[in-house]
């Protein structure tokens, strides 16, 4: 990669918190959000979930949204997040107009399609949320928040969503189509995703525990995080001073099967190994990898294999930080992104919880957040449905 992307802002909510102190606070102190459910309408309240501490009114009112305003959750979050890498990135009024604008959902306004439905049928009661339902939708809503952006665009490729949002602006950048494009994700739960992946028989009813050999599947999350992207000519140009850089990035599907990774992880060894080579970065360069780690039995055996293809005898630190968060699903890559750039601001390992006993042919993840040497470069995995899979190369400035 001739000259890196640079990242001048970053937001970021979860259910660790809502901007970047208090998650980084709660990486700190191990605290993790995952808990039993409290927004989420639904019957099943034996699965665990990572939810955002907030109500919709309360997001809201944060937001100085009128209470009788149509709002979705999934927007609402990302709201909140945009403008914290905004404002620290220093993109106000005047350059939103010259500013690009990539999000990546799923979900989108499904969670009230799902309250309303009956009212879309019955009557015209609720009829303002129909056109708040598909991902493109969710974008603009965020969008005109803010104010008139260059341009927008919507990527949808499942849980690789938002770290694929942020791999096409910097493609962007260096194909000197854009100077500044602001790229993440958002994901509100809804019953459609707790339902499916309850049918898929991956959800587990105590806490995650990624990479451990009793582990019995995933608890999904929600929350939003976005980046402020840049050329190096425009930083220095606005005297930005930049978080950290894109310094290389992969994407690559193997189409093993709809929803199950490969055995092997041919995906993942594929994304990671694009990202360092883009970067130039031998193996042994690498000082944390920020894992997909879902928690599942297929994935972590096949991330695993994949790792230990690709690293061999170097494997770096490893962790999943679906522990702290749950499976933010659309939203992971980008919020997982933003964990690694705080851990290589403050020179931690965020930590793997819940884990105990090594898996049969696996990786041992990280139980400290002291390193044995300087991080300076970190990976962060994201793999999709359908084998969509896509590695992001970080680097401290």
């Amino acid at each position: 990669m001739s000259e890196p992307i640079l990242i001048s802002g970053a937001g970021i909510v979860s259910a660790i918190g809502v901007g970047k102190e208090p998650t980084l606070k709660s990486l700190l102190s191990q605290s993790s959000g995952i808990g039993d459910v409290k927004y989420l309408q639904t019957a099943h309240d034996e699965f665990p979930v990572g939810e955002v501490k907030l109500s919709d009114g309360e997001m809201m009112s944060m937001l100085g949204l009128p209470q009788d305003s149509t709002q979705i959750r999934t927007s609402l979050m990302g709201m909140i997040a945009l403008k914290e890498a905004l404002q620290e990135a220093g993109i106000n009024s005047d350059l939103i107009g010259s500013t690009g604008f990539i999000s990546g959902t799923t979900v989108g306004g499904m969670d009230k399609s799902e309250q309303y439905y009956l009212d879309f049928l019955d009557n015209d009661r609720h009829n303002e949320y129909i056109a708040t339902h598909d991902c493109g939708a969710c974008t603009e809503m965020i969008a005109d928040h803010f104010g008139r952006f260059a341009w927008l665009s919507t990527i949808s490729t499942a849980c690789s969503s938002a770290a694929n949002a942020i791999v096409a602006a910097a493609n962007l950048i260096k194909a000197g189509e854009a100077d500044i494009v602001v790229a993440g994700g958002c994901e509100c739960l809804s019953k459609f995703h707790l339902n499916g992946f309850n049918s898929l028989m991956i959800l587990d009813t105590a806490p995650c525990r990624p990479f451990d050999a009793t582990r019995r599947g995933l608890n999904l999350g929600e929350g939003a995080a976005y980046m402020v992207l840049e050329s190096a000519a425009s930083v220095k140009r606005r005297g930005i001073v930049p978080l950290a850089s894109l310094w290389g990035y992969g994407n690559a599907c193997d189409a093993f099967h709809q929803t199950a990774s490969s055995p092997d992880g041919t995906g993942a060894y594929k994304a990671m190994a694009k990202a360092l080579e883009m970067g130039g970065v031998v193996p042994s360069g690498i000082d944390y990898i920020n894992a997909h780690g879902t928690g599942t039995e297929n994935n972590d055996l096949s991330e695993s294999q994949a790792i230990i293809r690709l690293f061999g005898d170097c494997v770096p630190p490893i962790s999943s930080t679906k522990s702290f968060t749950g499976h933010t699903t659309s939203a992971s890559g980008a919020i997982e992104a933003v964990i690694c750039i705080l851990a290589l601001q403050h020179q931690f390992l965020p930590v793997n919880l819940n884990w105990k006993e090594p898996m049969e042919n696996g990786i041992k993840p990280v139980t400290d957040m002291k390193s044995p040497r300087p991080i300076n470069m970190a990976l962060c995995n994201s793999f999709g449905f359908g084998g969509n899979d896509t590695s992001l190369l970080l680097s401290r400035v």
